[in-house]
């Protein structure tokens, strides 16, 4: 069975050379590179769980078996192990995984085959249940938890995080991905340039690359540029990942890239410092909020035209922007009145 590092390599009847293998290294790196890290990740945890099951069942993941995979979707979603039934997002994303890694393989799985696409429809008709969306942090919230900051290194770092990532309504995987110059290092995710009156985030997204304009705010203490600017001041940071760790007395900055998980406990954290929905138990108060409150708060809270909101989030339709906004006028425009009635 291939590996994954089998998955590029060169034909049986071509001779190997320095070169060669040079350029086979060069397009593995490449392949990886075609989808984000977290993505990898998924997928190749998906084959580790599809292939385990398969040896379980008495049989092998490779060549591809549409009628193996629909019973696998199916015990995914009415598990006969007693284990608790993934949802129908979950079980789509898994058959994306294997789709990814048959293609890396060089098969071809066939998601329109009768076994796999009626098993998925049934699946998605009876278990399909609206997305839950997470709570988006509104204005006073990014300022309570910026609050709850010490004014250490540490607590620098975090409140650039906070600002930056709300402000710019980045992905939690942006964040950390910021290099302080452009092709700082080989893993960096995008470049930031401080101008005088914002700064510049150019990132290689989901989407491509774009560019992220963030202002100056009204004040120092809410400003996420000037939160930047502090940061990299004290923290010493003139070349590389942006957002690094500290050392374990907290009085330098390191090299090491912060992982995007940090940011995920970096906002719950401060949530709960900060008794945003104090009303609620504290684990459901954990369970509203993730890396994606930052974007949906941008997107709830800015009263800008909507195409603006648009572009800051780097998102192809107005559609999914609309997603993101938790507290919108769903009104403002009425159709039926424009259409006489």
């Amino acid at each position: 069975m291939p590996t994954d590092g089998d998955t590029i390599a060169l034909p049986a009847h071509v001779a190997g050379s320095g070169t060669l293998d040079r350029l086979v290294d060069t397009a593995r790196d490449y392949a990886k590179a075609s989808t984000a890290e977290n993505t990898n990740k998924a997928y190749a945890t998906d084959w580790k769980h599809f292939a385990r099951w398969c040896r379980l069942k008495g049989t092998e993941p490779i060549p591809p078996s549409p009628e193996m995979i629909g019973l696998y979707l199916t015990d995914l979603a009415a598990p006969t192990s007693g284990a608790p039934a993934l949802s129908v997002s979950t079980i789509d994303r898994r058959l994306s995984g294997l789709a990814w890694n048959y293609g890396q393989r060089g098969f071809t799985l066939d998601r329109k085959d009768r076994h796999i696409a009626t098993v998925l429809a049934g699946i998605k008709r009876k278990h399909a249940r609206p997305p839950v969306q997470k709570e988006a942090i509104l204005p006073e919230d990014i300022l309570a938890m910026v609050a709850t900051l010490p004014f250490d290194l540490r607590g620098l770092r975090d409140r650039a995080i906070l600002l930056i990532g709300y402000a710019g309504g980045l992905r939690r995987s942006e964040i950390v991905s910021l290099d302080f110059g452009k092709d700082d290092t080989p893993d960096s995710g995008g470049w930031i340039e401080i101008l005088d009156d914002g700064a510049v985030l150019t990132l290689n997204a989901k989407t491509g690359w774009r560019e992220v304009e963030i202002g100056r705010g009204s004040s120092d203490q809410t400003c996420p540029v000037h939160a930047l600017e502090q940061w990299l001041h004290f923290g010493k940071i003139d070349f590389g990942p942006v957002f690094v760790g500290t050392s374990r007395d907290g009085k330098r900055a390191t090299e090491t890239r912060l992982n995007d998980k940090h940011v995920a406990r970096l906002i719950k954290r401060t949530v709960l410092d900060a008794d945003i929905r104090s009303e609620l138990p504290e684990k459901d108060r954990l369970a509203l909020f993730s890396g994606h409150s930052l974007r949906a708060g941008l997107a709830s809270s800015a009263e800008v035209d909507e195409r603006y909101v648009q572009k800051q989030l780097g998102h192809v339709s107005a559609e999914m922007t609309r997603r993101y906004q938790r507290r919108r006028d769903r009104f403002r425009v009425n159709l039926t009145k424009a259409a006489g009635l």
